[in-house]
């Protein structure tokens, strides 16, 4: 896996992590809604497994992608073609 989505998902981690802990009653609430920040904390683990699924598709298409490109280069330069 890249480095970038590693320090994306860290960098979220932080965020979240500065986001409950910061206290309520600075946003003007006296009691927060568990069942709401439970809510969005599942629906946000879900989109980041989605991402993650995602990304490792997209990888796995680029790798095929590269290695057809690697054979077909082999081709040409056999074939007498130019290859670059």
């Amino acid at each position: 896996m890249k480095t970038k989505p590693l320090f994306l998902y860290g960098l979220g981690a932080i965020a979240l992590a500065a986001g409950l802990a910061w206290p309520d009653s600075i946003h003007g609430q006296a009691d927060g809604d568990p069942a709401g920040i439970n809510g969005v904390l599942v629906e946000l683990t879900a989109q980041q497994t989605l991402i993650t699924e995602n990304q490792t598709k997209i990888d796995e298409k680029i790798a095929a992608i590269g290695e057809d490109l690697r054979i077909s280069r082999i081709f040409a330069a056999r074939g007498g073609g130019k290859a670059k």
